[in-house]
């Protein structure tokens, strides 16, 4: 009897180590340029380390890299923790509505993006409009290289917003006057400074939520009224004549901003996948986020983990507890 119980237990213990071990739920989270995206991926990876028990790896990307692997689903990057749309919209529509392939959160915030100078360039030469870059008294103001034109930021490389700037640029009629400058995001804060510091004249793209907000005394200049009719942007994935068949002589309409993922997710990591379904935050959030780490010089990671320990009820209810 004690020989048949031995032999028992001897073949549940095999059969119990011949089963797979459950595998721990995983993301990768692709992580854009700008501050705000670096600030909400952390976040979503903290949440994932610390309550969901999960792994979570930060990828850096830009839009169409991270769009391209979520299409994919093979979890080299599965999440976008910032798409603003309409700028992304050709990516959306590629890949959430035609493809099936990528899934958008239902609970985006909103974002308002245009073209920024500092209080006191606005002041002294009297600049409420983007029409005033182009006159020419402005225009040598802004002129740190000396070939003539004024030099305006309007984005990093790889920024769907960037295309639409330069397009912008073009259709306000502001081509003869304005040089449009990409560069990354830490060149165009810098340079905000040094001409504050300097009394000289700088103009750039800026959207809110945005650190600059809380850096920076400066202020949006008005554009003409969103049109419909005459906002029509085609991206560089959708034609490499994109520049010539875009036409944009109107303000952005104000943006949703939100997180997407690859579809996929739910198989490989339904509980991952679940509190993406439910996660949301706030412009004022992101706006805190990003002055922390622009502002301050706070490692993303660290401020994440502090928010997230703050905010229990606010992560319970994205967890659905």
């Amino acid at each position: 009897m004690k020989s048949i119980q031995n032999s028992a237990i001897a073949c549940v213990a095999l059969c119990m180590a011949s089963l797979p071990a459950t595998a721990a739920e995983k993301v990768n989270i692709g992580v854009p340029s700008w501050t705000g995206a670096q600030a909400i991926a952390n976040v979503l990876a903290e949440v994932v380390r610390t309550r969901i028990g999960g792994e979570a790896e930060l990828v850096p990307g830009n839009n169409a890299t991270i769009f391209q692997a979520m299409d994919q689903g093979k979890g080299d990057i599965d999440v976008h923790p910032d798409v603003w749309l309409p700028n992304q919209e050709s990516f959306t529509n590629k890949y959430v509505k035609e493809a099936g392939t990528v899934q958008l959160s239902s609970n985006p915030y909103e974002g308002n993006q245009g073209f920024c100078v500092s209080q006191d360039f606005a002041k002294k030469q009297n600049i409420t409009d983007i029409a005033d870059l182009g006159r020419p008294d402005v225009a040598e103001l802004m002129d740190s290289d000396g070939d003539g034109k004024g030099e305006m930021w309007i984005g990093a490389p790889g920024w769907a917003s960037a295309n639409v700037n330069q397009v912008k640029v073009r259709d306000y009629g502001l081509g003869d006057f304005i040089e449009p400058v990409r560069a990354e995001e830490s060149v165009k804060t810098a340079r905000i400074k040094d001409s504050i510091a300097k009394g000289e004249g700088y103009a750039f793209y800026c959207y809110k939520p945005h650190a600059v907000w809380f850096m920076f005394d400066v202020e949006m200049l008005s554009e003409p009224t969103y049109e419909e009719a005459k906002y029509k942007m085609v991206q560089p994935s959708d034609s490499a004549d994109w520049f010539e068949e875009s036409s944009v002589a109107t303000k952005d309409a104000l943006k949703q901003v939100q997180i997407a993922w690859s579809k996929s997710l739910a198989e490989r990591s339904p509980a991952i996948a679940e509190f993406f379904d439910g996660f949301s935050l706030t412009a004022e959030d992101v706006s805190n986020f990003a002055f922390e780490i622009s502002g301050n010089g706070r490692d993303a990671g660290e401020v994440a983990a502090e928010w997230v320990k703050n905010n229990p009820d606010r992560v319970d209810a994205w967890l659905g507890l």
